[in-house]
């Protein structure tokens, strides 16, 4: 919680009175005489509250008020508190009008004073968490890729994009539920109102009632939750098995009632908004063990739609390399840079457990460190991956070389395939053209080496049915 006030009066005397005072219970402030080096300050560095005079010396007896008016116009999120003296107490009150937080009376007592600023400061600090959790609305919504499981993906979210049910999004860290999430918000009848997404794991258990659901201050300030922001809209919960035990009953109630109290209120709010949830978790075995309510599963989770794994989907990759590119180029100014043949077959080779993100991460690295023009090799890709852990790389056992090469041609053969088939999408047809082979000749093969395809979100996944082992391990023949 930032904790930084800016005290603006023209008497030395009261600044460093009220800086003490506040000082004393672990702020840092900042003192300002005018106008002029109170806009300084709040251009170079905004405070997290402004204390400010209404009364300030000089020819323009108003000044104060033309300050609160300023920075209220350019900086709303700043609450300011008014000191007024004796016989401004009418002045201060209209003064609220205009923006002000709260005021303080001269002669001022030091509870009062660290009461309206503490109350102040929290008003401030819920501005700046739901502010930071809003701002990432503008990210694209494209679903990149041709293969049967994004096609099926898409048909999917097309769907659900047509109604207002709610929606839980299941998959692997990484895999894109927030892309997917934001591309049904573009497709829907909601698209014109705002798209909030909240990573609950980064809010904090006890204030997250208070950002979900706003607050209604003592004084009768409001401070909205992003259920609000959400109005009409669609509001997202990245990894809603983070949410607190106490949040979890109060959205229950509001899903239920489909209307719910701002903490320290007692007015009941309507709000109408779509909620979109994700996960990579089983929450099924969440609330089987305790710390996931069964009930708030079932109203969440109305329609269940899977995100494949990038290994689901191989044969995006090369396609979603290059939108990356495209995306690092217009965003950050990096090379723009083509992928060789003998690249984009390493991309698809290549294992990538961290999903879409990992992937996003390699070519973000390859345009930093790389050269500024010329295509990417496939060493390139091979070091950009090479930071992976060794069980996330694509390579042979460290033992092949000391094998028969019978046994080590089907380890080598077996994982060629079901690199191949991967690439693919499961496609067998396509597959057996690539590799030189018949469709039949290819089901032959792949039944000798103990490969089998399984239905994945919309596409087929090629494993090992069976592990081929290793002939030194066989028991000595007698």
């Amino acid at each position: 919680m930032k904790r930084d006030v800016l005290i603006v009066d023209d008497d030395a005397a009261i600044r460093q009175q009220i800086a003490m005072i506040l000082e004393d219970v672990g702020l840092s402030t900042r003192e300002a005489s005018g106008r002029d080096e109170c806009m300084l300050h709040v251009n170079t560095s905004p405070p997290a509250l402004v204390i400010l005079d209404l009364w300030l010396a000089g020819e323009n007896k108003r000044e104060g008020l033309d300050i609160l008016k300023e920075l209220k116009q350019n900086d709303p999120d700043i609450p300011v508190v008014i000191i007024s003296g004796h016989g401004s107490l009418e002045v201060a009150v209209n003064a609220m009008k205009f923006g002000a937080h709260d005021y303080i009376e001269k002669p001022f007592r030091r509870n009062p004073l660290l009461s309206v600023t503490m109350r102040a400061l929290e008003t401030s600090r819920l501005r700046s968490e739901n502010a930071a959790l809003r701002s990432r609305r503008l990210e694209p919504a494209e679903m990149v890729g041709s293969s049967a499981a994004m096609t099926y993906l898409r048909q999917n979210l097309e769907k659900v994009a047509s109604n207002n049910c709610r929606v839980m999004l299941t998959g692997p860290a990484g895999s894109g539920k927030e892309t997917a999430a934001r591309f049904v918000h573009a497709r829907s009848a909601r698209s014109d109102a705002p798209f909030v997404s909240v990573n609950l794991a980064a809010v904090d258990d006890k204030s997250c009632e208070e950002v979900l659901f706003g607050q209604e201050m003592a004084d009768g300030g409001i401070v909205p939750g992003l259920f609000e922001a959400a109005h009409r809209g669609i509001l997202y919960f990245h990894e809603v098995a983070d949410l607190p035990m106490d949040a979890q009953s109060k959205l229950l109630r509001m899903l239920v009632s489909e209307r719910f109290q701002r903490v320290g209120g007692s007015a009941y709010v309507r709000i109408d908004c779509k909620v979109v949830s994700s996960t990579c978790r089983d929450l099924v075995g969440e609330y089987r063990h305790g710390r996931f309510r069964e009930d708030l599963y079932h109203r969440l989770n109305v329609v269940n739609i899977e995100v494949p794994s990038l290994a689901a989907r191989s044969g995006d990759i090369p396609e979603l390399a290059e939108h990356f590119i495209k995306e690092f180029r217009n965003s950050a100014g990096l090379p723009n840079r083509s992928l060789t043949s003998e690249a984009r077959i390493a991309l698809s080779s290549m294992s990538w457990p961290g999903n879409v993100r990992q992937l996003k991460n390699a070519i973000e690295r390859i345009l930093i460190l790389g050269p500024e023009s010329g295509p990417i090799s496939d060493e390139e890709i091979e070091a950009a991956h090479s930071g992976a852990n060794d069980d996330q790389k694509t390579m042979l056992p460290a033992n092949l070389l000391a094998m028969p090469v019978r046994e080590a041609r089907q380890i080598f053969e077996r994982e060629y395939f079901i690199s191949q088939i991967n690439r693919y999408s499961g496609n067998i047809s396509e597959t057996a053209k690539h590799v030189g082979m018949e469709r039949s000749a290819l089901h032959r093969k792949l039944k000798g080496l103990g490969i089998t395809t399984l239905k994945s979100a919309g596409s087929r996944v090629a494993i090992a049915e069976v592990e081929i082992e290793d002939p030194r391990t066989e028991e000595p023949q007698e």
